[in-house]
């Protein structure tokens, strides 16, 4: 049965008062998970508040009994994988094992050239996300110290105490749908995986994909989780949800699966990504302070 979950721009205004009250929210209507993108800037002007991730996490973590959560991802350019190996450990334990730690190879050029990060082109990013991933699942996993020595990264006999809950957690969830580097690498390392703005049928492919690439490495289709994000708008009457839409430029991703109508229209929409594959949909909700949009959205969904 899929299930309905929502993620949230940090970089785009997230302060505590707004993320406090996310977060209660979701809790208290059902949604089945929270995510936080991890960006320190908007790609674009004007700057907002951008309210840093892994201690809004570490609070959800704390004041919180069911909510799921995780980052919608962390990127392996000005993320270093033996701190989002121990961050990701912490949160397991703390939260009882409701954390997803989230993992990508970063995109956002504004971001790195505004701090000096580093960010290389495209294959070679892939590359340092490959060995961040061997270094990440290595540390959570193995029990024995760790050795590894990459263009990128490298550990001597390096430890990773305290352990996390079990050997299987957190999840490491990895986003992206390229055929030739990120589907390989979530057959390949990963617990979870997610596309961002595909079709239900763009969705169907690319799991029918997966599962070849799973069972080429020994691995069942049933090993790896499918996740899928959309964009999201709700409101009382079509027409408020049409201006909406319209306001947003939301109309090139009607055809690319956005959530957006009202609840008869909503609800046909998550059959078609669960007919795709989709284990779990996560939804983009732009809106900071439209609480009682999410009000109308769990009314339709949940």
């Amino acid at each position: 049965m899929v299930d309905v979950a929502l993620m949230v721009e940090g970089q785009s205004g997230l302060n505590w008062p707004r993320w406090q009250r996310l977060v209660e929210t979701a809790e208290k209507l059902g949604f089945a998970a929270l995510y936080r993108s991890d960006h320190l800037v908007a790609a674009q002007p004007p700057n907002e508040d951008a309210l840093e991730l892994f201690t809004s996490l570490t609070w959800l973590a704390s004041t919180t009994r069911r909510l799921e959560f995780g980052s919608l991802v962390s990127p392996l350019t000005f993320r270093h994988p033996i701190h989002l190996a121990q961050t990701a450990a912490a949160l397991d334990t703390l939260s009882a094992g409701r954390f997803t730690l989230g993992l990508g190879a970063g995109w956002s050029r504004r971001e790195h050239e505004m701090y000096g990060f580093a960010m290389l082109e495209p294959m070679a990013r892939l590359d340092r996300l490959e060995e961040g991933l061997q270094v990440i699942t290595s540390l959570l996993r193995a029990e024995q110290p760790v050795s590894f020595s990459g263009q990128h990264f490298c550990l001597h006999d390096a430890v990773l105490l305290p352990r996390p809950l079990r050997p299987t957690s957190p999840p490491i969830l990895l986003g992206g749908s390229g055929r030739k580097r990120s589907l390989p690498l979530a057959a390949r390392f990963a617990d979870q995986w997610n596309a961002m703005f595909v079709s239900p049928a763009q969705f169907a492919a690319l799991n029918q994909h997966l599962d070849l690439l799973l069972v080429q490495q020994g691995r069942q289709p049933a090993d790896l989780r499918r996740t899928v994000m959309q964009g999201v708008e709700v409101g009382r009457t079509q027409a408020q949800i049409d201006a909406k839409c319209e306001a947003r430029a939301w109309a090139w991703w009607r055809t690319a699966g956005l959530f957006a109508g009202l609840a008869p229209s909503l609800r046909a929409r998550l059959q078609e990504f669960e007919q795709a594959g989709a284990d779990r949909v996560i939804l983009q909700w732009l809106d900071l302070d439209d609480v009682d949009g999410l009000h109308l959205l769990a009314d339709a969904l949940l």
